[in-house]
């Protein structure tokens, strides 16, 4: 299955308590259709004291949101993204607003 964004794209929220704003995604879980997205969907997680956090205690860390309530900003801009094929024959991402080639 393809979806329409990948790590390293910039987007913008478009629903729930982070609408509206943007971050990098860090990560994509194909098979559940989730992102996790940079500085966005914060949920505080109880953790024991280990050897990384010998402390233990409340961390604050991303948490996946859905690729239905993202959208790619591409020049500063939020766009739909539509799939074609290139002079060489490639399947390559395209910003339906702009009509420009996201790299």
């Amino acid at each position: 299955m393809k979806l329409h964004i990948k790590k390293g794209d910039t987007v913008k929220v478009l629903a729930g308590n982070d609408r509206n704003k943007e971050g990098k995604v860090l990560s994509v879980q194909v098979k559940n259709q989730r992102a996790i997205v940079e500085g966005i969907n914060f949920v505080s997680k109880h953790t024991k004291p280990n050897a990384k956090n010998p402390q233990g205690g409340i961390v604050k860390k991303e948490a996946a949101v859905h690729v239905s309530n993202l959208m790619v900003v591409h020049n500063g801009v939020a766009s739909r993204i539509g799939r074609k094929t290139d002079d060489h024959g490639k399947l390559v991402r395209y910003s339906k607003k702009s009509g420009e080639v996201i790299k």
